[in-house]
């Protein structure tokens, strides 16, 4: 909790005039704020939404009700396009958005993402944390390098999610032989396949997602991670690979630097395009609040949810140095992230 507050004091989240303040608390008043979970109940991204709607309502002007409503499909597009499309433009929608969707934004490699990340309004990011891919503990791939040898089933959402980038990129570019399953259609559903034997491991989920949904999973080597994407390891993981000390040919360290600094986008909460300044700035400032409340820091400690925030001004700059790449990294990443048909298998899942 002392670095949470150490990040915090470094932080600039804006705040409003009185005026402002009280337009803002006129607009919400008596109504409700949408908060829309881009995964099936259940997941990382449900249960941080969950936790945040539980504190931040008290503290927006007006204090409107939070309403958690769940909008899985396509690995977070579905949610996306729902809040750049759809949803209005006033401050009564907001959602913590796929990590994945930067990145294929960024590539053009999902027709169906109509969403433009550039257009929404950044609140914060919740957490930022290393992207682990991992198996279970009786897959007999054990390491990287095992992957390199063998075909490794992996469960993954849909296209794209970050959970098929992550495999499909390490296919492409360190030569391992993951076997991408597509179907799943939430982070909980893939646990479960795991622990049925039904694949091997998962594509990707960050280190803080772990510790948030299945706590024990690392620490009693239930899971085994193979590889961490960021840009330095995990305190907790200083024996897993990170994926920018792999040994590539020197044209290929942009891509893994890039597949590092996407890694830093964490779990992004925004609201619609086209919201206000002075309501942006009252949800901005209304996050800081919930992260700093008492109670909230100890249902989060209670639930194993880790908070690592950041301004939403840092979250822009990441987001925008992924969307801004050089084309040349970008085209090439095109071809890094696609994967081969030879490595793919779609199923049919109960999605009840």
């Amino acid at each position: 909790m002392m670095r949470l507050v150490a990040i915090l004091a470094g932080a600039s989240f804006l705040g409003a005039g009185p005026a402002a303040a009280d337009a803002v608390a006129d607009f919400y008043k008596g109504k409700q704020i949408r908060f829309v979970v881009r995964t099936t109940v259940g997941g990382d991204y449900d249960q941080y939404t969950r936790l945040i709607a539980r504190f931040m309502g008290k503290y927006i002007p007006g204090h409107p009700a939070m309403v958690v409503v769940n909008m899985p499909g396509g690995g977070g597009i579905t949610a996306a396009n729902y809040m750049a499309q759809v949803a209005p433009r006033d401050g009564t929608v907001i959602g913590i958005v796929s990590q994945g969707l930067a990145v294929d934004q960024a590539l053009g490699q999902s027709p169906q993402l109509k969403a433009d990340l550039k257009e929404f309004n950044w609140i914060a990011n919740v957490v930022h944390s290393n992207q682990l891919l991992v198996v279970w503990h009786t897959s007999p791939t054990k390491t990287i390098e095992d992957a390199k040898n063998r075909v490794t089933t992996i469960g993954t959402t849909g296209a794209g999610s970050s959970s098929v980038q992550y495999p499909a990129f390490y296919n492409n570019v360190l030569g391992t032989k993951f076997k991408i399953v597509f179907g799943y259609p939430g982070g909980q559903h893939i646990d479960l396949a795991m622990e049925r034997g039904e694949v091997e491991g998962r594509g990707t989920n960050p280190y803080s997602g772990w510790m948030a949904s299945k706590p024990t999973w690392i620490p009693e080597k239930k899971i085994i991670p193979l590889m961490q994407a960021g840009i330095e390891k995990e305190p907790a993981l200083p024996d897993v690979p990170l994926i920018i000390d792999q040994q590539v040919r020197a044209e290929d360290q942009p891509l893994l630097r890039f597949m590092a600094n996407s890694s830093a986008v964490g779990r992004p909460l925004g609201t619609t395009p086209g919201v206000p300044a002075e309501r942006v700035a009252a949800l901005r400032k209304a996050f800081e609040a919930t992260i700093r409340d008492p109670e909230f820091i100890a249902t989060a400690k209670k639930e194993n949810m880790e908070i690592r925030p950041q301004s939403a001004e840092v979250l822009t700059q990441v987001l925008m140095g992924i969307l801004n790449a050089p084309q040349d990294v970008r085209d090439r990443m095109k071809v890094a992230l696609q994967p081969r048909d030879e490595h793919t298998q779609e199923i049919k899942v109960d999605k009840k």
